[in-house]
């Protein structure tokens, strides 16, 4: 049997069926592309009314676990798993967890310095020429005097994306995504007052240019003196505040 009737109790009946189906999709008992039982014959197998199945559907679909398709050959289907969805999930909980301080600067450091180094190793062996042009257009767009910090920041981002989608692994860009979306954003946020723009675009160069030339060892040391320099100006931006605060506070 596909999916444990026998399991579901009465309590939040809706959240029970959902989370049976949700644990068969999980664990492979239901596959991708596969239709699920109609409307009725679910209502009947577990024993509920079918306004409760629609509402356990709703929540699988609120999940992207499972797509309705209309039609003759319509019904529910195992959703084929969406990388980028999940990942912002991810993403939205970490950003949370680094907006209450559950994570430190020095944390987040070491976390690109390791992960952002093995990026820049797949990408000097597999970067295509359309992904240095990404970056190298992200470049030209950070050396642009009238760029606002706002943009200039959007900008550090998809020059990190592209990055790591140049190394053309999969589960990596997975495992990235948090990083980029997250972490250097939060950073940004904080240090963009006290970098200097050309320091950055400087590295940034560096970067592609260890990638164009197939040189790993080359772009991970512009790597590490970029990261360098962001916890720099992180202390810097953090001193500066403190200092701008402690002025606010005796004026009061």
């Amino acid at each position: 049997m596909i999916l444990k009737y026998d399991e579901v109790v009465r309590s939040g009946i809706a959240k029970q069926v959902a989370d049976n189906i949700r644990s068969a999709i999980m664990d492979g008992r239901l596959k991708i592309d596969e239709r699920l039982p109609s409307e009725e014959e679910l209502a009947r197998s577990f024993g509920i009314s079918r306004p409760t199945v629609r509402e356990a559907l709703k929540r699988l679909a609120a999940q992207n676990l499972i797509l309705s398709k209309r039609g003759p050959t319509g019904g529910n289907f195992v959703k084929r798993p969406d990388p980028e969805g999940l990942s912002k999930a991810i993403t939205g909980a970490a950003t949370l967890l680094v907006g209450v301080g559950a994570f430190d600067i020095d944390e987040i450091i070491v976390a690109r310095r390791e992960t952002e180094t093995i990026c820049c190793r797949l990408a000097a062996e597999n970067c295509g020429e359309e992904f240095l042009l990404l970056m190298e257009d992200e470049i030209a767009n950070q050396e642009d005097p009238a760029l606002t910090d706002e943009d200039f920041c959007a900008s550090d981002v998809r020059f990190h994306r592209a990055l790591v989608d140049s190394t053309n692994n999969g589960p990596l860009k997975l495992m990235m995504y948090t990083v980029i979306e997250a972490f250097i954003p939060i950073t940004n946020m904080i240090v963009f007052r006290v970098r200097e723009r050309r320091q950055v675009v400087s590295l940034h160069r560096e970067i592609v240019e260890g990638l164009r030339n197939a040189d790993a060892a080359r772009a991970v040391r512009a790597l590490n003196a970029l990261l360098d320099y962001v916890s720099q100006s992180y202390v810097a931006a953090v001193a500066a505040r403190e200092s701008r605060k402690s002025v606010a506070e005796s004026a009061t």
